[in-house]
């Protein structure tokens, strides 16, 4: 009960703690690229998950990458949508994601497919003299911007498109004439009126023509209906007020009518939304159909059970993905991770090691899971299978904290400092109020916050400490002129950074 109560306590602190840089709530970053093709200096906004609580313990994931047009009137939504459906308590609904959003500078060229004079009642002529830009505008994209972005982040194969309106117009742009770009496009109320209906006759023609396999995509749009209209009268209607969602019907019928094209489809009209509201619920829809697969569904007993269970459905439930996505996906080193050391800190062993083992098979370049691993060996006695661990994490990375457990096993010296060396380490830290402190007694840290157990800080490297009988757990000292002035807690979860609030030496 110490290891759970303590376990919740650094659980709650990092849920403080990772929402906030420097009282600031951050979100992403601004990057740019130079494009040739369109002759201008480009911006982009690009969210990376995980990015502030990046710890160097884990091996670098990687992620699938939303491409989204009008890039700054959607990317805090867009961003949150994905951060709440990839991070429901392990049941997540589709994965984590890169987001770059790409703000406009000429919206009308680069959105538009072809060249027009006006088009009434929707475009006049003050539009005609940049229309038509759309394909240069993919092919930035294709040819420039995604390059930049794989050659900057940590990205995998699978790519998304969305877009709304106009934004709409260049998603089907890009689907029928470069359906290989992206693995997913995502339509939002596209403006198919567009050059009286032309685009919307070639785009027809490309669903009846053209394969798409391997292809998704969600259409949804908005009731823009006058009133007293309704969807049943509208497609035989044929004033100019109705042009907009006549045309999508249009496409949602000639989407649904080509089953034989290879295109996964979904089309939604959303009676009670408007051309303005519905790209929120149009996306959080859209991110539930293409990732239909990606739930996992787990029960009381899943979590409860002793076994292998509980690994072995995220075995097999991350091959499925990795069959749908069309590379190999695994599941999550940190969440595996976090579910072994809570198993063995719980002492249900078989259930530990399955996590360990396939933190190995899937991780085998990352010193953390052989040390991980080495941990489930020390509490089971095994002592060869602990030090070739432990060895095998050296062997990777040199570390302080698997070179103490492997100098423990063998006999070695440990690490000892003076009760005056470790007066420096003494003080109160700051979770985003939540206070831990450490003191000196004897010639122990010993660390404890209000209401939850003390735990004994074991020398393990400079300025760094292993927690006596608590596996997966660490800390560091971040010091200046001999004082701390930060603590890390480095879990299982990730790594957290509280700051000194009160210097105190014994």
């Amino acid at each position: 009960m110490k290891t759970l109560s303590f376990s919740i306590l650094l659980l709650v602190i990092s849920l403080f703690t990772s929402a906030q840089t420097e009282n600031k709530i951050v979100i992403g970053k601004i990057d740019s690229v130079y494009s040739s093709i369109l002759n201008e200096e480009r911006k982009v906004w690009v969210y990376i998950p995980n990015a502030d609580t990046e710890n160097g313990i884990y091996a670098q994931q990687r992620y699938p990458v939303v491409y989204l047009l009008d890039g700054d009137a959607h990317f805090y939504s867009v961003v949150g949508m994905i951060q709440q459906l990839s991070q429901v308590n392990g049941n997540t609904i589709c994965p984590e994601m890169i987001v770059v959003g790409i703000p406009n500078t000429d919206r009308t060229r680069d959105l538009t497919p072809t060249h027009i004079e006006s088009d009434p009642p929707f475009m006049d002529s003050t539009f005609s003299v940049t229309t038509g830009g759309g394909e240069n505008f993919i092919s930035f994209i294709e040819k420039e911007l995604a390059p930049h972005i794989d050659s900057m982040f940590p990205t995998s194969p699978y790519k998304m498109l969305i877009g709304h309106s106009f934004g709409g117009l260049a998603v089907m742009h890009s689907l029928i004439n470069h359906p290989g770009l992206f693995n997913a496009y995502v339509c939002i109320d596209p403006s198919m009126w567009y050059d009286k209906m032309n685009f919307l006759k070639e785009t027809q023609k490309a669903l009846a023509n053209k394969k798409y396999d391997g292809v998704s995509l969600y259409l949804g749009y908005a009731n823009t209906m006058e009133d007293g209209m309704n969807v049943r009268h509208v497609i035989s209607d044929t004033s100019q007020s109705t042009a907009h969602i006549r045309s999508i019907i249009q496409l949602d019928r000639s989407l649904k009518e080509n089953t034989k094209n290879g295109l996964r489809y979904q089309g939604n009209y959303y009676e009670n939304d408007d051309h303005g509201s519905v790209p929120l619920i149009a996306e959080y829809d859209a991110l539930r159909f293409i990732f239909d697969f990606y739930r996992l569904k787990l029960s009381f007993e899943d979590w409860t059970d002793s076994t292998a269970r509980l690994a072995n459905k995220h075995e097999t439930h991350f091959k499925n993905i990795s069959r749908h996505l069309g590379y190999k996906v695994s599941p999550s080193e940190n969440m595996m991770n976090t579910f072994g050391y809570e198993a063995l800190n719980s002492k249900l062993y078989v259930k530990a090691e399955s996590f360990f083992k396939l933190n190995v098979a899937n991780y085998p370049e990352s010193y953390n899971v052989y040390d991980s691993y080495g941990d489930f060996f020390v509490a089971k006695g095994d002592t060869a299978n602990a030090v070739a661990n432990f060895e095998k994490a050296l062997a990777l990375k040199e570390n302080p904290f698997s070179r103490q457990k492997l100098n423990e096993l063998q006999g070695v010296t440990p690490l000892m400092l003076s009760v005056i060396e470790l007066q420096q380490y003494a003080g109160e830290f700051d979770f985003t109020g939540m206070v831990v402190k450490t003191y000196i007694t004897e010639d122990k840290v010993m660390m404890f916050a209000p209401g939850q157990p003390e735990y004994e800080l074991v020398p393990a490297g400079e300025h760094e400490f292993s927690i006596r009988n608590l596996s997966g757990y660490k800390v560091r000292f971040e010091m200046e002129d001999g004082k701390p002035i930060a603590m890390y807690s480095i879990q299982p979860e990730g790594t957290f950074k509280a700051t000194t609030v009160n210097q105190k030496q014994k």
